[in-house]
């Protein structure tokens, strides 16, 4: 079998080109006789990836000197208390909560302090972004946080919220290189790596210096704290190796496709051509409030349980992959990410109206 249109929200497709780079330098990378899985985290040919890799997303994303750019284990889930046990200061920060992971960073937060949910689309079932323009921000809050894009249900924050102030603190995986961002306008962004950028097993987190340091809650694991990381460059202890190898190519292959403002107009045009679908179709229907739809992951039903699962059986038998919708929302999704091509989008689409065409009775 060939290769598939992968449309899995996480690990999801990377750019054949990387897969293929990869493979070449398995068993010898860069003339040191042996595959980077096997390689010392402290040689010098590890180090340079390590800092290539790093120099390469701070020239994509325009990271500031007064970031520190942490390369780290654990996942997103690991920083929804990593954050709190470093930040907060007072005991209380505000949460806007628009999916399933801003509402489990907000659970998590609530061990630590006083978490205050100032805004929320779970009335809706989390297809919209509330407004944040005038919110009711704690005036002795650390931080104000946000998943920026929600992988779920395929909503994403188009304007920054009102934080009156105070550190914004953004949970960027799902859409994490997608488009250009200005990170001054953050304290912290970080993003588990597997849906847009490389495979499992990595958490990027910027973080502005002045955050970083030794007043954490009492009891915060050494491993656990900003300052042990940022101190010894993301090589406190054996880091996800082959992973940032990985993510340092990606980084490589996203400077030659022009950037990130160049891959927005690509996200752009490919989110379009299967959301101007859903919004024409008779059986298929978009989730989400369309001022707040995802360019990376885009949720829709036909509005019957049995023909979302024909559906996703026939889209499989026909080589497109991983089209079931999460286990709280159902129907279909579509994660379209950065290397998806455009041709697999269209594919989808043909797919689509043909599944439809010979669907009508459902209609």
């Amino acid at each position: 079998m060939g290769r598939v249109y992968n449309f899995s929200a996480g690990p999801a497709v990377l750019p054949e080109e990387v897969l293929k780079e990869a493979a070449a330098e398995m068993l010898d990378y860069n003339g040191t006789g042996m595959s980077v899985m096997e390689m010392s985290h402290r040689s010098k040919a590890y180090q340079e990836i390590l800092d290539t890799a790093e120099k390469d997303l701070r020239e994509l994303v325009n990271i500031p000197d007064n970031y520190k750019v942490l390369f780290l284990q654990g996942g997103a889930s690991q920083q929804f208390a990593m954050i709190p046990m470093n930040l907060m200061k007072n005991k209380v920060a505000d949460y806007i909560i628009t999916g399933q992971w801003a509402k489990k960073a907000y659970q998590e937060a609530c061990i630590y302090g006083k978490a205050n949910p100032v805004a929320s689309s779970a009335d809706e079932t989390f297809s919209y972004i509330p407004d944040c323009s005038d919110l009711p921000i704690s005036e002795d809050a650390d931080y104000v946080y946000i998943c920026e894009n929600n992988t779920i249900y395929g909503t994403k924050f188009k304007t920054l919220p009102n934080t009156k102030g105070k550190t914004l603190v953004a949970d960027v995986s799902s859409c994490f290189l997608s488009e250009p961002v200005d990170v001054t306008k953050y304290g912290v962004i970080y993003g588990g790596v597997q849906k847009n950028i490389g495979p499992a097993g990595v958490v990027i987190v910027i973080i502005r210096e002045d955050l970083i340091t030794e007043d954490t809650l009492p009891g915060t694991p050494t491993m656990l704290k900003y300052k042990t990381h940022a101190d010894a460059g993301s090589l406190y202890n054996t880091p996800p190796a082959y992973g940032i190898y990985i993510c340092g190519k990606v980084f490589q292959w996203l400077k030659k496709q022009g950037g990130l403002a160049a891959m927005k107009e690509r996200n752009e045009e490919k989110a379009k051509i299967l959301y101007d679908f859903l919004d024409e179709s008779e059986l298929f229907r978009g989730t989400v409030r369309k001022e707040d739809r995802s360019l990376m992951n885009v949720p829709f039903v036909t509005g019957r349980e049995e023909l979302d699962a024909k559906f996703v059986k026939e889209a499989k038998a026909a080589g497109f992959e991983n089209l079931k919708g999460h286990r709280t929302v159902g129907g279909m999704r579509a994660s379209i990410y950065n290397a998806m091509p455009k041709e697999g989008v269209e594919k989808l689409v043909a797919f689509m109206k043909k599944f439809e065409e010979e669907n009508k009775e459902n209609l």
